[in-house]
């Protein structure tokens, strides 16, 4: 097939968190499955997630899609595209565009992984798709309560064919790779004082680096930022804010020695593959719950993973279930305590550790692609 991709390419570095390997899944796995890949020379995509004013954001939205729609209409003249596949944020979203693609017959399927986290309903700018693709079991609900098509699907993921495999060694490391967040220290840092081995690759764990000037502080500012904060997570998201303030962090000491860089290329497969266990953490910060009791959704490291080998041991969460035969494929916990006794039985456990190895490797491999997931989309549409 020809398939129209726009997730998130990029034209120059743009200071936004966790962009650029979507593009590079979503072309690997694409490429390899034999379905070639087209996009819009000239746009990038990545832009519309950095902060913009109005003015500039309209500009950004009309260069970029008018350009886009130009250029599938060439192209589908040239030669049919089958669909448009995007990665979308709502705000990147010209619906009159993706209406005028539509029309050319060429469907239009938007993929987005973080429906739980950032709306309690489905965004109007995405209605005018095709067909959504949702990863998280509970944002099925979102979808269907807004009565618009979706295929509930994994999350797109590649990896180099030369890691199908099973590692050939294992070191003793019990390894979490993945930046800070005030959650993670809490959840980590309970079961290290329970005696959990563990060592963290990531940023933003130890102070330093280069970090950011905040906006100057401004009445008007401050009131527009309230406000915001007001539409976005309603009069309950004070209450939940404060659960966030109140907490009292542990001391912070157990870090200093459990940190190390972070891991990057070819350190960071061997670190996934290589480690006795690798820990996954589902639960994320949102003002929508208390501290105490977040919210928790299946991430794109349940499907890497255990793709790369890895003895994975990965926070609870919906639709978990879905995916694997828990305890079998991958191991899972509940909470702080269950981290660390599920991993002390996973260590002194050689054949178990190598048996959620071979299975949850068998399991993504052969249900989890992306391939898998376009064919099913196909099928769909």
């Amino acid at each position: 097939m020809r398939i129209f991709l726009c997730c998130q390419q990029a034209l120059r570095h743009h200071a936004v968190p966790g962009y650029a390997f979507w593009e590079f899944y979503f072309k690997q796995g694409l490429t390899e499955a034999g379905h070639a890949v087209i996009e819009t020379p000239g746009v990038d995509w990545a832009e519309g997630l950095t902060h913009l004013e109005p003015a500039a954001r309209a500009c950004w939205l009309g260069d970029s899609w008018t350009r886009t729609v130009d250029f599938i209409r060439a192209e589908h003249a040239r030669q049919p595209v089958d669909f448009f596949l995007g990665y979308l944020f709502p705000n990147q979203v010209e619906p009159a565009a993706v209406t005028t693609i539509r029309a050319l017959g060429v469907p239009c399927i938007n993929f987005f992984c973080d429906n739980v986290r950032e709306f309690t309903r489905v965004p109007d700018s995405y209605r005018c798709f095709d067909l959504h693709w949702v990863p998280e079991a509970d944002a099925r609900s979102l979808y269907a309560t807004a009565k618009l098509p979706f295929v509930y699907a994994p999350m797109p993921m590649w990896v180099p064919p030369a890691l199908r495999t099973l590692p050939d060694t294992e070191n003793d490391s019990v390894t979490f790779i993945g930046s800070h967040d005030a959650l993670r220290e809490d959840l980590l840092g309970a079961a290290v004082g329970r005696g959990l081995p563990l060592r963290i690759h990531g940023d933003g764990w130890r102070p330093g680096g280069p970090v950011a000037a905040p906006p100057p502080r401004t009445l008007g500012r401050t009131i527009r930022n309230q406000f915001a904060f007001l539409q976005r997570y309603g009069l309950r998201g004070f209450a939940m804010r404060a659960t966030y303030q109140l907490h009292r962090a542990r001391p912070g000491d157990w870090i200093d020695r459990c940190w190390q860089p972070a891991v990057h290329g070819d350190a960071y497969f061997r670190a996934t593959r290589e480690s006795q266990v690798v820990i996954g953490v589902n639960r994320y910060p949102s003002f929508r719950h208390p501290f105490f009791q977040p919210g928790r959704y299946s991430r794109l490291r349940d499907i890497e993973a255990p793709m790369l080998g890895a003895c994975y041991l990965v926070e609870w969460a919906p639709g978990l279930e879905d995916l694997y035969d828990l305890e079998k494929e991958i191991a899972t916990y509940r909470d702080a305590a269950g981290l660390a006794e599920e991993t002390a039985r996973l260590r002194t456990d050689p054949a178990r550790r190598q048996s959620l190895r071979r299975l949850g490797q068998r399991r993504a491999l052969a249900d989890h692609t992306l391939s898998r997931s376009i064919t099913r989309i196909a099928a769909t549409l």
